[in-house]
């Protein structure tokens, strides 16, 4: 699995990835993670690279790499499972998960994207007072231009069918 880190949340994790690695040959297996605060509470933003579908967590008590791969994985399987997604979770991510190593953002795109995703999620934990639970599920309709306007939860599973048929 491979974990890219912006450089905000990997100082507060204290790991230093010094180059950005391929997207890994699973699609399923990379996720990129960002720190961020609304309404003076922190919360992390996981995203998967390739579809942009996100889980939120609270930021607060992650203080190194290993309470937060834990948080994030439990948070990811959790929305994922809630989402209808167990399937694609059990046969692609979860089996991914044994080995991690981090690295740098990807691009500029995800990074953008993941931008835009900070802001809507912000208002809607600051303004709607949604649960980062809740957040994430509204990010993943959210049409993205990165995805040709597909919404992030599509996406993802559009990568099951690519994984299936082994494109």
């Amino acid at each position: 699995m491979t974990c890219r880190l912006s450089q905000k949340f990997a100082t507060k994790i204290h790991e230093k990835p010094t180059k950005s690695l391929p997207l890994d040959e699973n699609p399923y297996a990379d996720w990129s993670g960002h720190l961020f605060t609304a309404d003076r509470t922190q919360y992390v933003i996981v995203t998967n690279t390739a579809s942009l579908y996100s889980a939120l967590l609270f930021g607060r008590g992650i203080t190194d790499d290993n309470q937060f791969l834990r948080r994030a994985l439990d948070t990811i399987r959790e929305v994922m499972d809630d989402d209808g997604l167990e399937f694609i979770h059990r046969r692609f991510v979860a089996p991914s998960t044994g080995m991690v190593q981090f690295s740098m953002a990807l691009n500029r795109s995800v990074t953008g994207s993941m931008n835009d995703m900070v802001q809507c999620a912000k208002f809607l934990l600051a303004e709607e007072e949604l649960s980062p639970f809740d957040v994430a599920f509204k990010l993943n309709e959210m049409p993205m231009s990165a995805l040709k306007y597909v919404d992030p939860r599509e996406a993802l599973k559009y990568l099951e069918i690519e994984q299936v048929i082994g494109h």
